[in-house]
């Protein structure tokens, strides 16, 4: 059972959720979420997530692997951070995590009881919408703790614009 929402009680603001990484469809979410919470006076919180690394056994290398692996999550960060003040001039919050993706995401949600809506992107690939949504709005769906938005990832500026 997850923690109840308090995103709309005094004192607190909702917040939208948007999980940062390479692919091309992350922006797609980042400008969803950014202008629907310039909008609605929402603000947008950031997830990177980075791995514990293989070489754990090799204290010296995976100490320093980790830290190449944080660096890069953090740089993923600012750029989405800079990009959230172009589109909507919305000072997003950050957040690092190390370990599985998902679960960092289920951690956060847990932890931040201002998280109002998760919102992803999918992917325009062949191969499918891309593992995070595949995972979330397939059998998990109906269990999730929050609503949760899936930019398709085709959809032009504009094309968001008009939506959010």
């Amino acid at each position: 059972m997850s923690a109840p929402r308090r995103c709309y009680e005094a004192g607190h603001r909702p917040k939208f959720l948007v999980v940062v990484d390479d692919a091309p469809e992350a922006d797609r979410a980042l400008y969803f979420a950014t202008r629907r919470a310039a909008r609605v006076g929402a603000t947008v919180t950031l997830l990177a997530t980075y791995s514990a690394g293989e070489f754990q056994h090799w204290f010296g290398v995976g100490e320093r692997a980790r830290e190449e692996q944080e660096a890069e999550a953090k740089a993923h960060l600012a750029r989405f951070s800079a990009r959230a003040r172009e589109i909507a001039g919305v000072e997003a919050e950050t957040v690092v995590r190390q370990g599985e993706r998902a679960e960092a995401l289920s951690g956060l949600i847990e932890e931040d009881q201002d998280i109002a809506l998760l919102v992803l992107a999918a992917s325009q690939s062949s191969k499918g919408p891309g593992p995070l949504v595949a995972s979330i709005a397939g059998e998990a769906a109906g269990g999730f703790p929050i609503p949760i938005a899936i930019v398709p990832g085709h959809l032009s500026d504009q094309e968001i614009d008009a939506l959010s």
